[in-house]
């Protein structure tokens, strides 16, 4: 008779400390859906379950939340979670959640794998910390943590390429998987109807930026640009994201005289991709990034890009110019002449099967293969 414990689908658990809305925590839901579809059954392990509204969490997934208040304080919580279930396999993303990971799996004495996705350019979201002590510790838990990782993943090769320096693995060492951004059901979702005047048929063309307003994603600069395309071009400018920057922009739109055709009143959104979809032109001006997985998703549903050649994801994403416009970090003389010149119709095509990389499909499969998980074994 076969033992039915055997039968239980293998169990995976993705750690984050909260449900912000980034592109990190997009990529952990995508993931935990396309496991879900291999037959897994997911655990979505919070710190802090705060924010948890904002996101469509996929039907399968069991949500556990510590309802902590810092990362820091799940440890224990972890450390239980990880010896009553014994998942297979541990997915942490973002520091500190990949650290308490770490820590937690080997304290609780568990075979859990620990699979550590490096989701950002690590030296320049270093660099970028305000509070020095976390200039310092984060170096230094890669270091001392890092090697305890059964895979670590760079979700570029730019990231994978700063990560070993950073942490002092070998580049080998690191596996690059991008991020899972494609997943059945986009192109439905893109179709949904916009309830935002400057979208519907016959107006100005919309330039598109999205993203947390916050100094890594300069959007100063994309306003600045915006300002100098305005002049040549009647159009407007919408941003999507919520962020510590805003009065800042604001006060940026105002000084330029931009009020009347810059709108960033609807924050976050938890469908960006018809505002995709209806944009004459997405702009990603960032000065660095890891992977952008807003470039892969706009190109998904068909909309020319125009991106800063920050560090890094998007010169691999866009074939280092071949599919999109790249421009320097911080120009907003040359972000303007190139989405202008895409408002005039300079249009770049994209092979078919270029963006297979970036399906949920290619990426899950990946994963379990970092984690010699064999998705055979479940009979798929």
């Amino acid at each position: 008779m076969a033992d039915p414990m055997s039968e239980i689908p293998p169990r995976i658990a993705l750690f984050l400390r909260t449900l912000g809305g980034g592109g990190a925590e997009r990529a952990h839901l995508n993931l935990a859906r396309g496991l879900i579809d291999l037959g897994f059954q997911v655990d979505l392990v919070l710190s802090s379950g705060q924010d948890r509204e904002i996101w469509e969490i996929p039907p399968g997934v069991r949500v556990v939340d510590f309802k902590d208040s810092r990362v820091s304080a799940s440890l224990f919580n972890l450390i239980r979670y990880l010896r009553q279930e014994r998942p297979v396999a541990l997915i942490p993303t973002l520091h500190y959640a990949i650290e308490v990971a770490i820590v937690a799996k080997l304290l609780a004495r568990v075979p859990t794998k620990i699979l550590v996705p490096e989701q950002n350019n690590p030296a320049r979201d270093v660099m970028s910390e305000e509070k020095p002590h976390r200039r310092l510790l984060i170096p230094l838990f890669m270091r001392v943590l890092y090697p305890f990782a059964d895979a670590v993943v760079g979700v570029s090769h730019g990231v994978a390429t700063g990560l070993a320096q950073l942490s002092g693995l070998p580049l080998e060492r690191i596996r690059v998987i991008f991020n899972p951004v494609i997943f059945p059901g986009l192109q439905e979702k893109a179709q949904e109807p916009i309830d935002h005047p400057w979208f519907k048929p016959g107006e100005r063309p919309v330039i598109l930026g999205v993203g947390r307003l916050q100094e890594q994603k300069d959007f100063p600069t994309l306003i600045r640009a915006f300002a100098k395309v305005r002049q040549t071009c009647p159009s407007r400018l919408v941003i999507l994201g919520y962020g510590p920057d805003r009065p800042q922009l604001e006060a940026l739109v105002q000084e330029l005289g931009l009020t009347e055709d810059v709108d960033m009143s609807s924050g976050f959104v938890k469908n960006p991709f018809p505002y995709m979809k209806k944009t004459s032109v997405f702009v990603l001006s960032s000065a660095w990034e890891g992977m952008a997985n807003v470039i892969v998703e706009a190109l998904a549903v068909g909309t020319q890009v125009v991106s800063t050649n920050c560090e890094s994801g998007p010169a691999e994403i866009l074939n280092n110019g071949k599919y999109g416009h790249l421009v320097p970090v911080g120009d907003s003389k040359a972000l303007a002449e190139e989405i202008l010149q895409v408002l005039a119709g300079k249009t770049m095509q994209i092979d078919s099967n270029w963006l297979d990389q970036f399906t949920l499909q290619a990426s899950t499969r990946h994963y379990l293969d970092a984690l010699d998980i064999h998705v055979k074994e479940l009979g798929t």
